[in-house]
């Protein structure tokens, strides 16, 4: 194991979050980059939400700037380019020492932060909570661990995450009205009436390349970019195999798995309504 992997490993476990600096290089983001650009058409063409199986185009009207592709949930179906970047050995080597070597993916997902738009806020909230239903996961606290590679730099300005360091260990909190964290504003009111303390809040700043990773508990959200740049994310969500019941294989006994027909992971109608269909929010 590299020293970098090493020293994020340990911070990630005091800290509950961690960053391992140019772990992609500048012609991988550009590809990657491209990737984002195509789904992005792809989406405001649709002009709606639309799904075909687990690959799902959310899109819709933000109240500053318009009509948004808000997300893709699970682009790497149909790109090979985000297809090949999830299961890139270098992940391996990274969450072996967390996860083992037989890993599982639930969380596929394209993120924009247009400038400007409401729409790509993200309100303070723990990835935990979207973990459904809690009987498909065991172990949550050391079974899951999310993944942001960064596409452009990431600063205050254009709406970097902002993580409570140390928010792990505190398990699942009840933090605002418990709905969806995407599309609302971020608040330290939240964090307060949670018991915990907004000044311990911290920005996470990346550059292109690099990759974040933090726990299913970490506390974390993401405001307005306020620039005139795009601010782009691939988040990829790992799991140990042995304490999930869905998702897609990444790695079985340390190999990389390519996606073939896609699995239940989220989309409960999976094998009811597989085909192509636009989608009411």
């Amino acid at each position: 194991m590299s020293e970098a992997f090493r020293a994020a490993l340990e911070h990630y476990r005091d800290h509950g979050y961690a960053v391992v600096r140019g772990f992609f290089a500048a012609n991988e983001v550009a590809a990657m980059a491209s990737s984002f650009d195509r789904h992005w058409a792809v989406g405001m063409a649709r002009g709606a939400s639309w799904r075909h199986g687990n690959l799902f185009y959310r899109v819709g009207e933000d109240a500053a700037i318009g009509r948004v592709v808000k997300m893709v949930q699970w682009p790497a179906y149909e790109d090979a380019t985000l297809e090949a970047v999830r299961r890139d050995p270098r992940w391996l080597g990274l969450l072996e020492p967390l996860l083992g070597g037989d890993i599982k993916q639930i969380i596929n997902q394209l993120h924009w932060k247009p400038p400007g738009a409401a729409a790509a806020e993200f309100a303070f909230h723990q990835d935990v909570k979207s973990r459904r239903p809690r009987a498909a996961y065991r172990n949550l606290p050391d079974c899951y661990v999310q993944t942001g590679v960064a596409i452009d730099p990431h600063r205050a300005a254009n709406g970097a995450m902002r993580i409570l360091p140390g928010s792990h260990r505190l398990g699942e909190l009840k933090m605002g009205d418990m709905g969806h964290a995407l599309g609302r504003q971020m608040a330290d009111e939240e964090l307060a009436a949670a018991g915990l303390d907004p000044s311990k809040v911290i920005e996470l700043e990346l550059d292109p390349g690099d990759v974040a990773l933090w726990n299913v508990f970490t506390v974390h959200g993401s405001g307005r970019n306020t620039t005139r740049v795009d601010r782009r994310f691939y988040l990829n969500g790992y799991v140990r195999a042995a304490d999930c019941d869905r998702g897609e294989w990444v790695f079985r006994s340390g190999q990389p798995v390519r996606l073939g027909a896609p699995v239940l992971v989220h989309y409960e109608a999976l094998h009811e309504r597989p085909e192509p269909h636009f989608v009411e929010d």
